[in-house]
């Protein structure tokens, strides 16, 4: 049934203008004017009780005039009026509702926004929008918006939350030469979401890649899984990814948990291709709207220049496919399509005296070969070839070969000869490209596609051994003290009722019973401030290590209590940490942030004091699977330490990642208790040896 609806809204058989207009300089004449002029086959239904004609058509005063049924009503009347309309639109049978107009949500306007949606369900319709351009399909031959034409055609689909963004991106496909089935503007997203919509798209025949504009998610773990699902690439132009919330952060990885970290971690996870900017955007739609994605490494570059060779090559390393050698097979067939001189390594450079033949025979043999996963063809324009036979030899090459589960990308570097042979391909489903590194970022997402299908529906892993009603009752006890913050012995507790290996930590709150505790956990020892109001002990000279006897027990304890009162005078001072001391490992952190948009979202890093300055992290959204864990440990830039580094022997990264992995299930199953919370540092051993959660913190919603 809701798909049903949706058809009606985004597939309407007949439409209806609410807010219809005689005067050119309103919106309800330029979508009624725009509904004609796009070729609409169904019946088109202006409403307004003040007309008889418009632009031809019969108006009628209320929507329950009109003869038939209506899908799809577009609404332009002032905001003020919207409520009335949709009550008889809900009466009349209409399935969804493309509200443009504004003056809700976006405005503070969240009441009425709110009552719009209510009514609208309380009929069983759907809204696109409010204060949205509309939506153009060129299947439907319907531009039910102001934007002023449909796109240029094409097989993806662009939906943009930025209203001004899609009127621009609509004449850019005809500059740009990248087509779009369909254009969709979101803008509020009152209840249609960007979810809804890439699970619309990924069964609609007429779309084969579905890109979006995106500003932000009202609900980013319902996008994550209609994303994870898709059959279709999706690929994502986000906006606003500066730091936020550093300033309010009371954790090391809630300063550190930027918008574009957390974002790109989601997408990797659901299987999103992330654009760089709108002309990246544009250049990805194409590739992956018509072109299978990479399955393999093996990146064959064919072109009849050196210099663009060498820049295809640098691009492939900067993009994540590094260029390989092909086999000697390989090798020895494509010498024959070039004179001595050329090289048949990779790039395969056919000189500057390769004309139709030597690029389709080339072409053909390595596209053909089973090492080949895809091919880039690269052409330098040169007065004794004509680019568009260089490209029919390409086209006519890919198709003899019979492979149709490889992709290829192409670049022409000349004039507009060139520029006529590119279209002319992308006319024939092969993406074309101004510059080589272009062409070669292209195809590294497809295969970066590829990769992450392989990987996003990796089986979640439910933890055992937690003890969650022990963690709840240290949280109760907490929140009954009037505390959002848990000292680090709390802290610890939680850590340790969820399995992670803490450091055996107790409290002291006199100078005895330091000296008692200390005893009985065994000199050395680490002594630090236990206080809700110093969560940096550090910062505070709260921390002295390597405590050897009674008499430096004592001394540190004096210096410790010393040092928290000056640094805040009115601090709530439970007392002083006894902690064993443990051996010396690699530091790295692990923490969570409880995501505005995301939920509970795991960090990982190198630890220490340094872990802000250095900012060598990864994130993702919790939970974490081992694998999943293990590739964050691989991904940051101290990776090569933990494998060990200079006679280092290999850190125990099984455990680690196991450790991960807890760490993210346990915030998922707080996080209606948690906000933010570090374990810094934990200690990783050799090999075998295991991990130490040296310290812990834990902030409270």
């Amino acid at each position: 049934m809701e798909s049903v609806v949706l058809d009606g809204l985004l597939r309407p058989k007949s439409i209806a203008v609410i807010g219809a207009s005689t005067d050119p300089s309103k919106i309800g004449y330029t979508v009624v004017d725009n509904i004609i002029k796009s070729g609409f086959e169904g019946p088109i239904y202006p409403i307004n009780p003040s007309a008889d004609e418009i632009l031809g058509l019969k108006v009628y005063s209320s929507i329950g005039d009109c003869p038939g049924e209506v899908d799809a009503a577009v609404i332009t009347v002032p905001a003020k009026f919207v409520l009335s309309v949709i009550e008889e639109a809900g009466k009349k049978g209409v399935k969804g509702l493309i509200i443009i107009t504004s003056g809700f949500g976006e405005v503070g306007n969240k009441e009425l926004e709110a009552e719009v949606v209510a009514k609208a369900h309380e009929y069983g319709m759907r809204i696109l929008g409010p204060n949205i351009v509309g939506t153009l399909s060129n299947a439907e031959k319907l531009n039910a918006s102001f934007a002023p034409v449909l796109p240029l055609p094409g097989k993806g689909a662009l939906v943009s939350q930025s209203g001004a963004l899609l009127i621009a991106m609509d004449m850019a496909t005809f500059t740009r030469k990248v087509g779009f089935e369909k254009l969709i503007s979101i803008g509020n997203m009152s209840d249609v979401d960007f979810a809804d919509l890439v699970e619309w798209l990924d069964n609609d025949d007429n779309t084969s890649c579905i890109s979006l504009y995106i500003e932000g998610f009202k609900d980013g773990r319902k996008f994550l899984n209609a994303a994870k699902k898709a059959k279709k690439p999706v690929i994502a132009l986000k906006s606003g990814v500066s730091a936020h919330g550093a300033a309010a952060a009371a954790s090391h990885t809630g300063s550190l948990a930027g918008a574009a970290k957390v974002y790109g971690a989601a997408f990797q996870q659901a299987g999103v291709v992330q654009a760089t900017d709108l002309g990246n955007l544009f250049d990805l739609s194409l590739a992956l709207s018509l072109q299978p994605a990479m399955k393999g490494d093996n990146l064959m570059v064919v072109t009849n220049g050196g210099g663009v060779g060498v820049l295809s090559a640098d691009a492939a390393e900067k993009y994540n496919l590094p260029l390989k050698f092909a086999p000697k097979e390989l090798q020895e067939e494509l010498k024959k399509h070039m004179p001595p001189f050329g090289s048949a390594k990779t790039p395969a450079d056919l000189t500057g005296m390769a004309g139709y033949d030597w690029y389709h025979d080339s072409i053909k043999a390595a596209f053909s070969h089973e090492w080949v996963d895809g091919l880039t063809v690269l052409y330098c324009e040169t007065a004794m070839t004509n680019p568009m036979d260089i490209a029919k030899g390409i086209k006519k090459a890919i198709d003899e070969s019979g492979v149709t589960d490889k992709p290829v990308t192409v670049s022409f570097v000349g004039g507009e000869n060139s520029e006529k042979a590119m279209q002319w391909l992308v006319e024939n489903h092969i993406p074309a490209y101004a510059g080589p590194d272009v062409a070669i970022h292209a195809i590294s997402a497809l295969r970066e596609y590829a990769r992450m299908k392989e990987i996003v529906n990796e089986p979640e892993e439910k933890i055992e051994n937690v003890d969650r009603a022990k963690a709840m009752e240290i949280i109760k006890a907490a929140r009954e003290d009037g505390r959002n913050a848990l000292t680090e012995i709390e802290a610890k507790d939680v850590f340790r009722a969820y399995g992670l290996p803490v450091t055996t930590t107790k409290l002291s709150k006199t100078e005895d019973q330091a000296v008692e505790l200390a005893n009985e956990v065994g000199y050395p020892i680490v002594m630090k401030i236990v206080s809700p109001d110093i969560l940096h002990k550090s910062d505070a000279g709260g921390v002295k290590v390597n405590i050897k006897n009674d008499e430096a027990c004592r001394e540190a304890y004096q210096t410790i209590m010393a040092n928290a009162k000056a640094y805040k005078a009115d601090a709530n001072i439970h007392g002083v940490a006894i902690q064993e001391m443990a051996p010396w490992g690699t530091e790295v952190i692990l923490g969570s942030v409880n995501d505005s948009t995301f939920g509970p979202t795991m960090m990982f890093g190198l630890g220490g004091i340094f872990v802000e300055v250095l900012k060598d992290v990864t994130f993702r959204v919790a939970p974490v699977s081992t694998k999943s864990a293990a590739r964050m440990i691989s991904e940051i830039r101290g990776a090569p330490i933990l494998a060990g580094v200079r006679g280092e022997a290999p850190r125990d990264q099984a455990v680690l990642a196991e450790t991960i992995s807890r760490y993210a299930n346990m915030i998922v199953d707080l996080a209606d208790e948690v906000s933010e919370s570090d374990a810094n540092p934990v200690l990783v051993y050799e090999e075998g040896k295991g991990l130490k959660v040296v310290d812990a913190r834990i902030i409270l919603k």
